[in-house]
């Protein structure tokens, strides 16, 4: 059965004050057209990979990848909050294939997830539970981080698993491109923010509403041109973007971590999660995107991009390609 892609960048930003309204309405109508994409090709399941911010996963026990067998949102930036309708058949026969193909992938039986998540769910299908849903975590923030070749291994051996499915099946992809948050960092963290990168807790609304108003003013700094975030690249970027559309997935191999840190900061690293999702869909074969959108977006501290793809042999779920 078909598999069609959707990959998107995430910024709780996009859901608080302070962004620009032309911003905003541009990001929301590239998105509006990736889900018009979405309900045309009318999944079946949804598969995504998605990385986390300290949100349910913590340094005691760092997976480099993770497969839900049931998962709930955690209700960061005012996203979906409780459990989604995870398979947890379906989610437990992907794990076990993965397994049985090489890929080292634990699992949760309880897995929490954030907005790197349910943002996408929630803006290309209306709802967090609109839709069947396996949950992968990619690690894509907390060092040490594994080479991109590994991601390209895992999206390949899912997308091995789907094609024996008699499904349809959307597989998103959700983070990136070049963007350096203010995310605490285990080297440089002390008292109850170390506390936290290590053994995790349910944050109060309290906590919660000092982190969003954190990230508010270290947006609003980062747009006026001040602050000490790592500036976007949309050069490195491009590169990156360009390369999935031509289908040379072989040469993120040659990418190197320190690299991607150095040119487009700490959290680029999430591109893993664009490069499982496009490693799965190739394994139908040769795939053209549909849906190419692009926007440096220092107010949402992010290269803002979105993603459709179909395989080459795939006449639906098509999309008005969109070229920014």
């Amino acid at each position: 059965m078909p598999l069609a892609l959707c990959c998107v960048s995430h910024s709780p930003l996009l859901d608080l004050p302070g962004p620009e309204p032309e911003l905003v309405a541009d990001i929301e109508a590239a998105l509006g057209t990736a889900a018009d994409f979405v309900r045309a090709f009318d999944p079946e399941l949804v598969v995504t990979f998605a990385p986390d911010h300290y949100n349910g996963f913590f340094y005691r026990t760092m997976p480099a990848f993770c497969v839900g067998t049931a998962a709930s949102g955690v209700g960061d930036y005012g996203t979906h909050a409780g459990p989604l309708d995870v398979p947890a058949q379906a989610a437990g026969e992907l794990a076990e294939a993965l397994l049985e193909s090489g890929i080292d992938v634990a699992v949760s039986v309880a897995m929490d997830v954030d907005h790197g998540t349910v943002q996408p769910l929630q803006r290309l299908l209306g709802s967090a539970t609109a839709r069947p849903v396996v949950p992968i975590f990619v690690n894509s923030v907390a060092v040490p981080l594994g080479p991109l070749r590994r991601a390209r291994a895992l999206g390949a051996a899912v997308g091995a698993h789907l094609a024996t499915l008699d499904k349809r099946v959307l597989v998103i992809g959700s983070g990136g491109l070049s963007h350096d948050p203010p995310v605490p960092r285990l080297a440089t963290a002390s008292g109850r923010v170390r506390e936290r990168l290590v053994h995790g807790g349910t944050m109060t609304a309290e906590q919660r509403t000092a982190r969003q108003t954190a990230v508010v003013r270290a947006a609003c700094e980062f747009a006026s041109g001040r602050g000490d975030l790592r500036a976007l690249n949309p050069d490195w970027d491009k590169r990156f973007l360009d390369l999935l559309d031509r289908g040379e997935l072989d040469a993120f191999d040659h990418w190197d971590n320190s690299s991607i840190t150095e040119e487009a900061g700490n959290s680029a690293h999430e591109v893993r999660t664009w490069i499982a999702a496009f490693a799965a869909l190739a394994q139908q074969g040769p795939y053209r995107t549909t849906v190419r959108y692009y926007r440096a977006a220092p107010a949402l501290i992010a290269g803002f991009a979105v993603r459709t793809a179909v395989a080459e042999t795939d006449g639906g779920a098509d999309a008005p390609r969109r070229t920014q």
